[in-house]
């Protein structure tokens, strides 16, 4: 019996621990339109207009950017590519097909995808194996965080693409990488209450949030890549300040993993700082901070914490 040659490109079949990054159509490409006329007039003038107009080719979404970025890395790899972008879709295969066409104009290498008509996608986060999942939909999100993945609702901005070939990607830390501990006794006690159980519990690792997976994927991807040139850059961007900036350097040492840049701003508003570090996306679990950021940045809402409650 002959045994069949290994597939470079499946992570199963080679084995790798490749970055698997499953993202949907409206947070790729621009379907705000198409998806205001599904909410109007219903699915059939939906998929009407998709398979009238699918060799019309679609412009990019907010997070287009971020997967060209992911995709460019296996550019600088060896033979087995480090990541994987799914296309998870609530279109049919029908009105779909508009999707691929605009995927193969783009020359994006997304060859995995599963359209369900309408269903949530998030059943199938778990199947592709997927480190992250970005979506329009806020539902699914919910679905997939509930499922312990990490994932961020993709909002609308204006904020332009950035130049640098690096990328950039920008974490709040409570809620999002760590739990949300640190803001239910802020809000339920206050700040002062805050600084001091932080000082208290400074030896004491912070609970594991929501991305900390994603934070340890990114990580080992970043390693294989020389520090001093690397094509990934991170950074904490908190509303911490001093003292409570302690237990989180502690925490990440615990973790093993690198975070290249933190910036405790100490409650200042993180638009412009977000803005000068360059982030081709940012995750945050507070809506009010998101409004913000996403005059700035790509922003993705991660609804998860007191704060979301």
């Amino acid at each position: 019996m002959t045994t069949p040659p290994v597939d470079a490109h499946d992570p199963v079949a080679a084995g790798d621990n490749r970055l698997v990054v499953a993202i949907s159509s409206r947070a790729l490409f621009d379907l705000g339109d198409s998806h205001s006329l599904f909410e109007r007039d219903g699915l059939d003038a939906y998929r009407n207009f998709q398979i009238e107009h699918e060799n019309e080719i679609l412009q990019p979404g907010v997070a287009f950017p971020l997967v060209q970025k992911l995709l460019g890395l296996n550019k600088l790899a060896g033979d087995v590519p480090p990541v994987e972008v799914i296309l998870l879709s609530r279109n049919s295969g029908d009105t779909g097909l508009r999707i691929f066409n605009a995927i193969q104009h783009y020359k994006l290498e997304i060859s995995r995808a599963a359209f369900t008509s309408g269903a949530p996608t998030s059943d199938y986060i778990a199947p592709f194996k997927a480190d992250l999942f970005l979506s329009a939909n806020a539902e699914d999100v919910g679905r997939a965080l509930a499922a312990g993945v990490a994932a961020a609702t993709i909002l609308p901005s204006t904020a332009p693409p950035r130049a640098s070939e690096q990328l950039r990607i920008a974490f709040d830390g409570d809620a999002v990488l760590f739990g949300d501990e640190g803001e239910r006794v802020s809000r339920e006690e206050g700040l002062e209450a805050f600084h001091r159980s932080e000082a208290e519990h400074a030896a004491e690792p912070l609970s594991v949030g929501p991305f900390r997976g994603f934070l340890t994927a990114l990580h080992r991807l970043q390693a294989a890549f020389p520090a001093e040139d690397s094509p990934i850059r991170t950074a904490l961007v908190t509303a911490r300040s001093a003292p409570a900036h302690k237990r989180v350097i502690l925490t990440l040492r615990r973790w093993g993993v690198r975070i290249d840049e933190a910036l405790f701003l100490g409650g200042r508003d993180k638009g412009p700082f977000l803005d000068a570090f360059g982030a081709d996306i940012f995750f945050d679990d507070s809506p009010a901070n998101v409004e913000s950021a996403r005059k700035h940045v790509a922003t993705g809402h991660v609804p998860h914490g007191v704060s979301n409650r």
